[in-house]
């Protein structure tokens, strides 16, 4: 059974896991969101992705920036 992760949480350091529970959104998404550079996170000797509590604080409080959310580039919106 996961561990429930308040906001409140004191930890410093976060694993995937618990950055995604944090977050409130699934593993796969923190890893996208992380390889996509919209979540910063350092990597381990061993490759494994570590959130500090301060990055993952950033990345909610910028979502509830005002600005351009899921802004398309005119290149990208040609149809084929």
């Amino acid at each position: 059974m996961p561990t429930t992760i308040a906001p409140n949480d004191r930890r410093l350091v976060f694993t995937s896991s618990q950055a995604a529970e944090y977050l409130g959104v699934s593993l796969a998404t923190i890893r996208r969101w992380t390889d996509a550079g919209h979540v910063a996170c350092y990597r381990t000797p061993g490759g494994q992705r570590r959130f500090s509590r301060a990055q993952l604080d950033r990345f909610i409080a910028s979502m509830s920036q005002p600005g351009p959310v899921g802004a398309v580039r005119a290149d990208d919106a040609r149809v084929a």
